[in-house]
C-alpha cells in the first residue's frame, strides 16, 4: 500500500531498468485507494484468501446499502419498554422471559435504499452490523496481461465448453463461405467424398470404395448377411434360450440322420 504517485514512479523506474515494458500496463489501474499484492502462488487461492478477511460495520444514516438487510427472528435482549419502538416500524414482537422477541424475519432495508434514522437505531439496538469492509480484487496481472478477477473462477470444464462453442462457430462459418480451415477441413473432405460417391453411383464411373456400395445397392441381401453378426449381439439372457432352442433342434436331426444311415448300410 502507498501513495499512487510513488507506486507509479517505482513501476516506471523498474520498467526502465529491467527493460520490461509490460509492467507499464499497471499504471492505468492505480486510481483511488488501491494496493498491490505480489505472489508466486496460485492466483485463485490468493483471491479466495483475500476475500476471507472482512470487518463488520454498523449501518449509518444516509448511506446507500449494497445488499438487502433482513432482521432475523429471535430474542433481541431488550426489555419490554422497547416494544413501542418495534411497533412504529411494523415489526411483530412478543414478550418472552422478560425480553422482546421478534416473531418473523423482517426485510428492513432493500438494496440501493438509503439507511434512515429508524433503521439505523433498530439495527444498533441488537448489535446487527450489516455493512462489511475488506479488500476486493479488482484486476489481475500475470505475464504482462491484465484481466478481470472473474477469470479466476473459471474451471477447466468452463474453458472446454467455451472452446467448443468457439470451434463450432468457426467450423460453421468456414463451411458457409467455403473457406478451408483446420476445424472445417474434416467436414469438407467428408462432404466432397459424399459428392464423389453420389456421382459414381449415378454413373458408370467406379473406384474400389464405390464398388462395395454398388454391390449393396444391387443385392440388398448381402447387406442383411453382413448385418446379421451385429444383430446377434444381444443380452446373455436373451441369447441363451435361443442357443438352447437351436441345440434342441439340431440334436434330433443328427440322431435321425445316424439312424437313417445305419438302416441303409444294414
Amino acid at each position: 500500500m502507498g501513495k499512487n504517485t510513488l507506486i507509479r514512479r517505482c513501476i516506471k523506474m523498474h520498467a526502465e531498468k529491467s527493460g520490461n515494458q509490460a509492467y507499464l500496463s499497471l499504471l492505468p489501474l492505480l486510481v483511488e485507494n488501491v494496493g498491490l499484492i505480489f505472489t508466486k502462488g496460485d492466483l485463485k487461492e490468493v483471491s479466495e484468501e483475500v476475500a476471507k478477511y472482512k470487518v463488520g460495520a454498523p449501518a449509518r444514516v444516509g448511506l446507500v446499502h449494497p445488499i438487502d438487510v433482513v432482521v432475523p427472528p429471535g430474542n433481541t435482549g431488550l426489555d419490554p419498554s422497547q416494544t413501542s419502538f418495534f411497533q412504529v416500524l411494523n415489526i411483530p414482537t412478543k414478550i418472552k422471559k422478560g425480553t422482546v422477541e421478534i416473531i418473523t424475519p423482517v426485510e428492513l432495508i432493500k438494496k440501493g435504499d438509503k439507511v434512515g434514522s429508524s433503521e439505523a437505531a433498530l439495527l444498533a439496538k441488537p448489535g446487527i452490523r450489516p455493512f462489511s469492509y475488506g479488500l476486493v480484487v479488482q484486476s489481475v496481472y500475470e505475464d504482462g496481461s491484465v484481466f478481470s478477477p472473474e477469470v479466476l473462477d473459471l474451471t477447466e470444464d468452463d474453458l472446454i465448453e467455451k472452446f467448443s462453442a468457439g470451434l463450432s462457430m468457426v467450423t460453421s462459418l468456414s463451411l458457409a463461405i467455403s473457406y478451408p480451415t483446420l476445424a472445417a477441413a474434416p467436414h469438407m473432405f467428408i462432404n466432397a467424398y459424399k459428392n464423389v460417391l453420389a456421382v459414381a453411383i449415378a454413373t458408370d464411373y467406379t473406384y474400389p470404395q464405390a464398388e462395395k456400395v454398388k454391390e449393396y445397392l444391387k443385392d440388398p441381401s448381402k447387406f442383411a448377411v453382413s448385418a446379421a453378426p451385429a444383430a446377434s449381439v444381444t443380452p446373455a439372457a436373451s441369447t441363451a434360450p435361443a442357443a438352447a432352442v437351436e441345440e434342441k433342434k439340431e440334436e434330433p436331426a443328427e440322431e435321425s440322420d445316424e439312424d437313417m444311415g445305419f438302416s441303409l448300410f444294414d
